[in-house]
């Protein structure tokens, strides 16, 4: 009887201990498995129709990565068809859209309605009612990015009126349109003797020269006008440029 009782024993030990090696053997295996860098291939996820409750019109979206602890970040790529949109909602952490392709609206709740298109990117601040989707004449695509808190990502709202999305969209100013940056002492409709002597040749170092040079040497506050203006001269010099020394303002080089 009592060598019945030690066998009964040593297996349940055995067994034990069995479990506790299997246990610390798949422990060890994730954390071996975390280490390594992972591909998800394209269109190995199913895709999903967007919930009728949370969007307006036809929505597909294609997951791209979920949330893999530590990092609280996920993906997708959503894709709106014409007119198409989500319901007004907010992210506790906010969220980053960036367009790929065709022509979209974003909104901030109290903001003029804008426009998005392929390249743009959209940051949108943490809890701040918005909503995002496609213009009434064009499919668009966004890579939408957020993070997870406490296992929630989304507070989903009202959804966005006919009157709300037919609103007028603010007027863009064309990237090449904005104002260029002003250069102490530099008039901004003249050229600068620097886009003078080298604008046509060499544009990026005429803008160097008035950018740096005459731009952020020259408005340091803790530097003195006599420390500016031989900090420029000493760069030209050292640099060989003749013909930029010759660009150097001579009210510049008066002491202060």
């Amino acid at each position: 009887m009592k060598l019945l009782a030690a066998t009964a024993l040593s297996l349940s030990l055995f067994v034990s201990a069995s479990a506790q090696s299997n246990q610390v053997g798949a422990a060890s295996a994730s954390v071996q498995d975390s280490l390594h860098i992972t591909i998800t291939r394209s269109g190995s996820q199913p895709s999903q129709q967007g919930a009728s409750e949370r969007f307006t019109g036809s929505v597909r979206i294609d997951p791209l990565f979920q949330v893999k602890e530590p990092s609280r970040m996920y993906g997708a790529s959503v894709t709106f068809e014409p007119g198409a949109r989500t319901a007004w909602h907010s992210h506790p952490l906010g969220q980053i859209l960036i367009v790929t392709e065709g022509i979209g609206r974003v909104q901030r709740w109290g903001d003029p309605l804008k426009e998005i298109r392929p390249g743009d990117v959209v940051r949108i601040p943490p809890g701040q009612k918005h909503w995002h989707g496609a213009a009434p004449n064009s499919s668009m695509t966004h890579i939408a990015i957020a993070e997870q808190i406490d296992n929630a990502s989304t507070g989903w709202m009202e959804k966005v009126s006919d009157t709300q999305y037919d609103m007028p969209v603010e007027a863009q100013q064309p990237a090449s349109a904005a104002p260029a940056r002003a250069v102490s002492g530099i008039s901004a409709q003249q050229p600068s003797r620097a886009q003078q002597l080298m604008g046509d040749i060499a544009p990026k170092l005429a803008e160097l020269t008035d950018e740096v040079l005459f731009g952020d040497v020259w408005e340091r506050p803790e530097l003195s006008k006599r420390d500016r203006s031989l900090a420029t001269v000493a760069a030209l010099i050292a640099m060989n440029r003749p013909d930029q020394l010759r660009s150097h303002p001579s009210g510049r080089a008066k002491t202060a």
